[in-house]
């Protein structure tokens, strides 16, 4: 997969008058590599016209698209890749369906992530760093320290998600976290486009 610095997730909830690709074009713009549909309400056929207008947006502007949970989703919009979680279904068959695309997890200890990578995962994510109230069935906080552990023990590309924010991101990156996912951050900012820019901006240290 490409390499990547910032990962948006999408959080409609978090942007109540705005559409949800105005606002993901506005990330786009400011610099966000990867774009993630995570929607845990919308019935299938709604799903699949957001899944459809994402992919049409981010192959517009030559970013990934991944898709959260729904594989069959992701293969009906030749999203770029599926990304799962412990519960989800297993690295091994989402793999056999679907093939060379992208796969990440979510991992919230080491023992998670060094799983991951002997299964074959292209990425991890690593977290919540911090208290987060995106979804439902978030897990406790892992701190930063998961972060430091991941960088020194990881070899594939994994990314901080979970509670992080312009206050707090320098915290990640001293830990090691050379990527970062925000949700609330940035599609609920007022200035997407210029809270991604700052993100990346301290990032590139």
């Amino acid at each position: 997969m490409k390499d990547f610095r910032l990962y948006a997730i999408t959080g409609e909830q978090f942007h109540p008058n705005r559409s949800m690709i105005e606002v993901m074009e506005e990330a786009i713009v400011g610099g966000v590599d990867i774009i993630q549909l995570r929607d845990k309400t919308s019935g299938k056929e709604e799903l699949l016209q957001k899944a459809r207008a994402l992919r049409e947006l981010t192959r517009k502007h030559g970013v990934t698209f991944i898709v959260n949970d729904h594989i069959d989703i992701a293969l009906e919009v030749d999203a770029d890749g599926i990304h799962l979680g412990q519960e989800d279904v297993p690295l091994s068959e989402a793999r056999r369906l679907v093939g060379d695309k992208i796969i990440g997890i979510s991992t919230h200890k080491l023992e998670e992530a060094l799983q991951a990578e002997r299964d074959g995962a292209d990425y991890i994510g690593v977290g919540p760093v911090f208290p987060t109230k995106t979804k439902a069935d978030v897990v406790d906080p892992v701190s930063t320290s998961y972060v430091r552990e991941a960088a020194q023990n990881i070899r594939i590309p994994f990314v901080a998600i979970g509670g992080i924010k312009l206050s707090n991101v320098d915290e990640v990156i001293a830990a090691g976290a050379t990527r970062i996912c925000a949700v609330s951050e940035i599609v609920g900012s007022s200035d997407v486009q210029g809270t991604c820019a700052a993100f990346l901006a301290k990032l590139k240290g």
